[in-house]
């Protein structure tokens, strides 16, 4: 068997290539696109899905929480563990039909429904409420550890991103500022998952289901909104669009 020539292994795409690829490709889906002529507002706006994003982000975990408290039994200090489980399932399910029949963009509100329904089938299993909120732990430690370990290495996962987005692969790496920025933002998001998992574990470890489901709501898009934004402003302030200056008037509009 022949090994492939220069031109071939040039042709193979860099594991940075892909992994850059589908982090800006998912960055694009949520509204975060560099190139794009938008105000912060906008761009925040959209990465959060707007009032339907935000509810189906919110409402599934707040019925959770208040169904449980309403129904904690004083003597024993449970809920009602089914009725909980099954109002936010429920929720999370007219979301995604709603978005099926409406025919609009529903990639989230099924990724909802499936991360919502796989978190109350794991509380169901162990019998324990605390458990419903086990992914969201276990995603905020993944997430966490993978921003700050590719920021320690110097292949921070924002300028991955920003590079596919830009069409600029890993160029960014040869430039010293888009290097510290992009180290700087890697290690924002970071410290925004290990901050989540610092205050939801111990809530979780001591089973304070109300104060937990209460806290991941709080510490969910409300910090998710601002970091947002200031990764919006420092990636346009390094790659500010052209000034084009003044036009030159047309020959057709000269007297």
């Amino acid at each position: 068997m022949t090994e492939p020539g220069p031109d071939e292994r040039d042709a193979d795409p860099a594991a940075s290539d892909l992994l850059g690829a589908a982090l800006g490709g998912a960055a694009k889906r949520a509204g975060f696109d560099p190139g794009a002529s938008a105000t912060t507002g906008h761009i925040v706006w959209k990465a959060m899905g707007g009032w339907r994003g935000i509810l189906e982000s919110v409402l599934p975990t707040l019925v959770f929480v208040v169904v449980w408290t309403a129904t904690v039994d004083p003597r024993t200090r449970e809920g009602d563990l089914w009725l909980a489980v099954g109002t936010s399932v429920s929720l999370a399910l007219v979301f995604t039909v709603i978005r099926l029949v409406t025919r609009s963009t529903a990639s989230a509100a099924i990724g909802g429904l499936v991360a919502t329904a796989a978190a109350a089938a794991l509380a169901l299993w162990t019998g324990r409420a605390a458990d419903n909120f086990i992914l969201g732990l276990v995603t905020n430690a993944g997430y966490g550890a993978a921003m700050l370990v590719s920021a320690l290495i110097g292949w921070p996962l924002i300028g991955l991103a920003v590079g596919w987005l830009m069409n600029e692969g890993t160029r960014w790496r040869a430039e010293a500022r888009k290097r510290r920025v992009f180290f700087w933002l890697t290690l924002a998001w970071a410290a925004l998952f290990g901050i989540r998992l610092a205050v939801e574990l111990p809530l979780f470890l001591t089973d304070q289901v109300t104060a937990l489901g209460t806290l991941k709501i709080i510490m969910g898009l409300p910090l998710f909104a601002p970091l947002v934004a200031v990764t919006w402003l420092a990636v346009r302030g390094l790659y500010p669009k052209p000034d084009t200056g003044p036009q030159a008037p047309s020959p057709t509009n000269q007297g």
